[in-house]
């Protein structure tokens, strides 16, 4: 039986890809958003960031952006609105709303207690452990996708997770595995 009960998970970070379905002149658009860079020899997009919330975006001349920086889905829809309504002031038309699509989130953890990584790698399939190159066993969750960074301490690391609920999962497949090769104690039902 998988005890949740002890972990903890807090966004860290969130990617998300965004179509705003407009083309946008960045020559424009670089003049109205705060906190930006735009050097077109170097990167094709402008580096922007938000103060409130807190993120960073790169916007391309397809309409097209990279939301970076987030710690909620609310952040990235605040955050495009916000953008939606600069771009308006300078003419910028809409013919739908905008498509957000979540790539990657990071969680960090806990699982509350602590591991023997060695015996962890002996015994886990579908990961890789070099305490030369790296102090923590990187664990693979095949479904859903995402890779589990667990370190001797319990704190673990969850990335390229689509959502939260595919995050829990991932650390509920971790915790199962670990208990099936007797690296956790199972808690004894009364």
């Amino acid at each position: 039986m998988v005890d949740m009960g002890n972990v903890k998970l807090r966004i860290e970070n969130i990617v998300a890809s965004v179509d705003l379905f407009t083309q946008l002149n960045l020559e424009r658009v670089i003049e109205i958003c705060p906190n930006s860079k735009y050097n077109p020899e170097e990167f094709p997009g402008i580096i922007c960031r938000f103060e409130e919330p807190k993120v960073a975006l790169l916007v391309f001349s397809s309409g097209k952006l990279v939301v970076t920086g987030a710690k909620s889905v609310d952040d990235i829809e605040r955050t495009v609105n916000k953008l939606i309504q600069m771009l308006k002031k300078i003419g910028a038309k809409f013919g739908r709303a905008p498509q957000i699509d979540i790539q990657n989130m990071v969680f960090s953890g806990d699982i509350g207690m602590e591991f023997n990584l060695d015996a962890v790698a002996l015994s886990l399939p579908n990961c890789e452990y070099e305490p030369e190159q790296f102090p923590g066993v990187i664990y693979r969750v095949k479904e859903p996708r995402a890779v589990i960074l667990l370190f001797s301490s319990g704190k673990i690391v969850c990335s390229g997770a689509k959502s939260e609920h595919d995050a829990w999962e991932a650390v509920r497949k971790l915790i199962r595995e670990l208990e099936k090769y007797g690296l956790i104690e199972e808690e004894e039902e009364w």
